[in-house]
């Protein structure tokens, strides 16, 4: 669409129309300046915390299609330290970025505005999956799974991967209104508990089942369709666990919003280091979720979402 958003339909029988969202962008940068010494200053799309990014490896990616690959480093004054430990940034406009070349080749080749994104690839490492951007790919990865593995089906099913939601919701927002959808399923991650951390504070837990949202910042899920999700996955075998997150929003927020209402809900994905380069799901997880959604697809022409 005008936006960018990427749409898909799988016709139906005559059924209710199911929007799917996943995020298609990752949190990144744009250049916004560069210095006599040919080094560049960014500019965040999405939530960093400073302290993740010293030392990384990030991709420059130029208006002429080439991709630079760069060192995201530390501002200092002198020469560093012996030990990165006696080094804490935590502000962006404290870094740098340095693309081993002249000043004269970078300014040959950067522009304003040139978007920036971490260099990281996805491993295989215990049970799970690492890489950066599983926020929100490992969603996006689900979803084409359930398309492809989606058996007789009576609901119109529209999968939408978005655009700009880190920086605010947006594609949902303007794809849902397009779409016009009966019911709305977002499909992110969620913050996983920590080894070691406060129980009580855990969103979720790696390993435990895909989470069905009941509430974050930006929607109270359809009570309803919380029940049907839990009754298809008690009913398949399927382990998933409650999600009340106290901050942050998925697509979900902006599509529950569209006309003048749409019963929507949250599968999320259990996360652990979220917004950096080392995010980590379970491959368990990621296989509960592909299942859980396929299962309430081929129903979900059965719901009665309707207050009252």
């Amino acid at each position: 669409d005008a936006l960018g958003n990427v749409i898909g339909v799988k016709a139906g029988q005559g059924g209710p129309r199911v929007m799917l969202a996943a995020h298609m962008d990752e949190i990144g940068f744009l250049v916004k300046h560069v210095d006599e010494h040919g080094c560049l200053r960014l500019q965040p799309l999405g939530g960093f915390n400073g302290q993740n990014l010293a030392c990384q490896r990030v991709l420059v990616h130029t208006r002429s299609g080439t991709v630079l690959r760069g060192a995201l480093q530390p501002k200092r004054e002198s020469h560093p330290p012996a030990y990165m430990g006696e080094i804490k940034p935590d502000r962006l406009q404290d870094m740098f970025v340095d693309l081993g070349l002249s000043a004269d080749e970078v300014a040959e080749q950067v522009e304003i505005g040139d978007m920036v994104t971490m260099d990281r690839t996805l491993e295989r490492v215990g049970h799970t999956v690492m890489s950066k951007s599983l926020d929100d790919r490992v969603s996006l990865y689900i979803l084409l799974e359930v398309l492809r593995g989606l058996g007789s089906h009576v609901a119109e099913v529209v999968m939408v991967a978005t655009v700009q939601e880190e920086v605010g919701l947006r594609g949902a927002r303007t794809s849902a209104f397009g779409v016009n959808p009966d019911i709305g399923i977002a499909v992110d991650i969620a913050p996983a508990g920590m080894p070691g951390g406060d129980p009580a504070e855990a969103i979720t837990r790696l390993g435990a089942g895909p989470a069905i949202k009941l509430m974050d910042s930006s929607v109270i899920t359809s009570t309803k369709l919380v029940r049907h999700f839990r009754d298809v996955a008690e009913r398949k075998s399927i382990a998933y666990q409650l999600e009340i997150m106290p901050f942050g929003g998925t697509d979900a927020g902006a599509i529950h919003l569209t006309h003048s209402g749409v019963p929507s809900i949250t599968i999320s994905i259990p996360t652990r280091y979220g917004h950096t380069v080392n995010e980590m799901a379970s491959v368990d997880d990621i296989r509960g979720s592909i299942a859980l959604i396929t299962h309430y697809l081929e129903e979900a022409h059965q719901g009665d979402y309707r207050l009252g």
